[in-house]
């Protein structure tokens, strides 16, 4: 049941997130053909706060949705391409000793981006990855002990090529469950190529994208998100979700409590993005893989067999009871 309270006051949760999003996803489609699914994935994103892990091959346009999502919003871009040689200073900056001033001066490095792009974040070396950890989690970085505050929104958008493997150093688990949600791209339908190959035949539409909504009223709007009204039934439904996965045989590492505090935010925000002022069941079940996949960690057993963590997360899902929510 949806409490009074909230409907009265979340009038503009109901008309406004559902429309901003709408606005933002007709800009993207000016560019982007067939990948509206990942466009929801970084809008919920975006409005939680939160990282995503993109993960697919060369070439599907994961530069181009993640530029063109950041321009229809109004925010700055940047772009890092890990390479084994980077160093933690490229990714944070250094203080360098200025002739002209006769004092250390700090030079920002590519963080200072609202939307940040970490291309083929697997292939630096986990000191260089380590860099990242504080700037996700704190939204801070330290230099010589001074801490500087990165822009708000600020959203780390890292790929990995799950395909090519030789020269990569894995991301540790920490790290992997500070993004807040995985998505992948997967290759257009035969149709969409076509229209892919026409679109940007002469030049790329993404120059001329203008911005539809502002940073400021996503932070604004953000605001409303826990107002969605979540049934305690609902919250257990996900905590039972996440602690099966950590009691599962075929797993050494199930879902962490920072898991079932993602999901329950990311189906907040889905069903905002629909135009609910409430959850419902298939609004978790929706996001359990955008948010589960890649924090469960496959044991050696499970990995012999060939099992999936898909294929996994599916039993899990049909082995709890689904709670039955009256929305009158």
């Amino acid at each position: 049941m949806v409490d009074s309270k909230i409907t009265t006051n979340t009038n503009v949760t109901e008309n406004f997130i559902k429309d901003l999003f709408q606005k933002i996803l007709s800009n993207v489609q000016l560019v982007v053909v067939g990948a509206d699914d990942v466009v929801e994935i970084l809008v919920n994103a975006i409005l939680n706060q939160g990282h995503v892990l993109l993960e697919d091959v060369p070439g599907t346009g994961k530069t181009t949705i993640a530029r063109s999502v950041a321009k229809s919003i109004g925010a700055s871009f940047g772009r890092i391409q890990f390479t084994p040689d980077l160093m933690p200073s490229d990714v944070v900056g250094i203080n360098y000793y200025s002739q002209k001033t006769g004092e250390f001066e700090y030079r920002p490095g590519p963080l200072f981006h609202n939307i940040l792009l970490a291309d083929e974040i697997n292939r630096a070396t986990p000191r260089t990855q380590s860099a990242l950890l504080e700037a996700m989690e704190e939204k801070t970085i330290t230099i010589d002990g001074v801490s500087k505050l990165l822009p708000e929104p600020f959203i780390v958008l890292a790929t990995q090529n799950p395909v090519e493997l030789e020269g990569t150093f894995p991301l540790p688990e920490a790290q992997l469950d500070r993004f807040f949600l995985r998505t992948s791209i997967g290759y257009p339908t035969a149709s969409d190529e076509m229209e892919i190959i026409k679109r940007f035949e002469q030049e790329s539409p993404l120059e001329k994208l203008q911005s539809v909504v502002t940073s400021h009223e996503l932070m604004t709007l953000r605001k409303h998100l826990p107002l969605i009204h979540l049934d305690e039934s609902l919250g257990q439904y996900a905590v039972d979700i996440c602690r099966a996965t950590r009691v599962h045989e075929a797993f050494d590492l199930g879902a962490s409590p920072r898991a079932s505090l993602a999901l329950v935010r990311a189906a907040r925000c889905r069903a905002a993005i629909k135009g609910r002022l409430y959850v419902q069941p298939d609004d978790i079940q929706a996001m359990l893989k955008s948010v589960l996949t890649h924090r469960l960690i496959l044991n050696s057993n499970s990995r012999v067999r060939g099992q999936l963590v898909d294929d996994l997360m599916n039993e899990i899902v049909e082995s709890i009871p689904v709670p039955i929510i009256d929305q009158d």
